[in-house]
């Protein structure tokens, strides 16, 4: 008897020792990222989607057991279109949300005034949006299209298979005049034509005067880097003053499926658009992800390269977190380079000299359903370069600096006065 009631002790220890191991499991603190991007203003269009990859990334995380014996907890933070406001969220996320890393921005202009801030608390943002490269920050991971993975192939592959005569145009703030700039000299060096160049103020659907050009100079390519809502008008515009694919086509550095479905199918029909991921893409990794967001988030939604970027990051993230065996900022930081999964559009691979990501490419043809038809790809990720060889670094630094203090110290040409006046999501 006197054995049997040691064993109940032993068992009645052993169940409190259980229960409070369960207990502290349960209460221990989630694992916090930063989700940072528009969801209110000219860049809502794009950007929320990827907000609803990154949770959906999380969900997964969390539903596999969660890091370290820990939830992830996403906390979504609106950078409403707004420089400013983008750099003020960032602070907020890591000085009282204790966030362990920041995935966010779209625009160069938002990410520009982001980066100062994760420089200074030593923190980690995670950029997941093609851009025009020029920049290595020892704080800032970038997953998206750099410069020779996006910008140079779309040009390539434009003057050999629609024409040499090169129309530009693009939204007026750092990412089309930096990738403008790398487009002139590739065309210079492969004998193309530049017959026009011309920009729209950011947000604006003021784009006449820029079709009216277009119309008049019958380029045998329009290459656009107009982001957000001002394509909505510049494709209808294009439509109306007679311009078919056929004829003039465009190849966006910006438009993919989630732009699409607010785009009238007949105004875009035809054109092109470069990304490093479409949802056509034939895999069956990406049959399956676009099968979990549908079921996620309904059978109207799409995939597109931002969002398949944004989904892709978090998942890098959780890995780093996992070796370095903690969520701090500066040790996840230092984990992430070397990086590699295999993700929807195949394997990608974050350069450790670099602090960018070896990526996919793709050439696609916009269909009358929304949807993008692939027509050129890569057959492998193409190493992530920065800074295009055409000039100096030096050369390349200073072409920015001339642009910020030309904008008066800001990162897009600010908008004038009357427009302003008229415009919620003002510049800053």
């Amino acid at each position: 008897m006197k054995k049997l009631i040691v064993s109940s002790a032993v068992l009645a220890v052993l169940a409190a020792l259980v229960g409070a191991w369960v207990f502290r499991e349960h209460t221990r603190p989630p694992i916090r990222i930063g989700i940072l991007h528009s969801l209110t203003g000219a860049m809502a269009i794009s950007e929320k989607s990827a907000v609803d990859a990154e949770l959906m990334a999380i969900d997964e995380i969390n539903a596999g057991g969660g890091l370290l014996g820990r939830r992830v907890e996403a906390v979504v933070a609106d950078g409403a279109s707004d420089w400013g406001t983008f750099a003020r969220q960032a602070g907020r996320l890591i000085t009282e949300e204790k966030v362990s890393a920041i995935i966010g921005c779209w625009t160069s202009a938002c990410r520009k005034n982001v980066k100062p801030v994760v420089e200074k608390h030593d923190h980690l943002l995670i950029y997941p949006m093609a851009y025009e490269g020029l920049e290595i920050s020892k704080n800032i991971i970038y997953t998206g299209l750099a410069p020779n993975q996006q910008i140079v192939p779309a040009l390539k592959w434009s003057l050999d298979k629609l024409g040499r005569r090169v129309f530009l145009v693009g939204s007026d703030y750092v990412w089309p005049h930096s990738v403008n700039a790398v487009l002139r000299d590739w065309i210079k060096g492969l004998d193309g034509e530049i017959v026009g160049e011309e920009y729209v103020f950011f947000g604006s659907s003021d784009v006449g005067s820029v079709v009216e050009k277009i119309v008049a100079l019958r380029p045998s390519v329009v290459i656009s880097t107009i982001a957000g809502e001002s394509n909505l008008a510049f494709y209808r515009v294009l439509r109306e003053s007679g311009i078919q694919a056929k004829d003039v086509p465009v190849v966006s550095l910006s438009v993919g499926e989630e732009e699409l479905r607010d785009i009238p199918p007949g105004d875009a029909v035809g054109h092109y658009s470069a990304w490093g991921y479409f949802q056509a893409v034939a895999r069956e990794e990406n049959t399956s992800f676009v099968r979990r967001f549908r079921e996620r988030y309904g059978q109207d939604r799409v995939t597109a390269d931002f969002p398949e970027t944004a989904y892709f990051s978090v998942l890098l993230w959780a890995e780093a977190v996992r070796e370095a065996g903690s969520p701090e900022a500066a040790l996840v930081n230092e984990y992430m380079l070397g990086q590699s999964i295999d993700a929807p559009e195949g394997v990608v691979t974050i350069d450790p000299a670099t602090r960018h990501t070896w990526r996919s490419f793709n050439i696609g043809r916009i269909l009358d359903n929304g949807q993008v038809e692939i027509v050129w790809s890569t057959d492998h990720p193409i190493r992530p370069v920065p800074y295009p060889r055409t000039r100096s670094r030096r050369e390349w630094e200073s072409f920015l600096n001339e642009l910020y203090l030309g904008w008066n110290h800001n990162w897009a040409n600010p908008v004038p006065p009357v427009a302003a006046a008229g415009r919620k999501d003002k510049l800053r």
